[in-house]
């Protein structure tokens, strides 16, 4: 399995849906929630290309492979968050899921 088939099904892979709906104004309150989240994710997302940017720099174009981890996490939580607001899905993201 290669790393582009593992990302697919972290993203669209089993999940587990909640039994009910919830109520319209809990879901405004979880979007209000989750934006603020994505705002700061963000910001981390930013600092840490800047991060990147300069070890690629230093290590003659070898990026430094946690932190390109760490960018695909932050991606595929980003990407759920996304499906959550915009009513594609009932999940969640962490922290109120687990975090894969």
């Amino acid at each position: 399995m290669n790393d582009d088939e593992k990302v697919e099904g972290r993203l669209h892979g089993e999940q587990f849906e909640p039994d009910a709906p919830e109520g319209m104004l809990v879901r405004i309150v979880y979007v209000i929630l989750i934006a603020l989240m994505m705002s700061v994710s963000q910001t981390i997302l930013a600092v840490a290309t800047i991060v990147q940017l300069v070890l690629m720099a230093l290590n003659k174009g070898e990026p430094n492979e946690n932190l390109a981890r760490f960018g695909t996490d932050l991606g595929v939580w980003m990407a759920k968050a996304v499906r959550y607001m915009t009513a594609d899905s009932r999940v969640k993201p962490w922290p109120w899921t687990e975090i894969d």
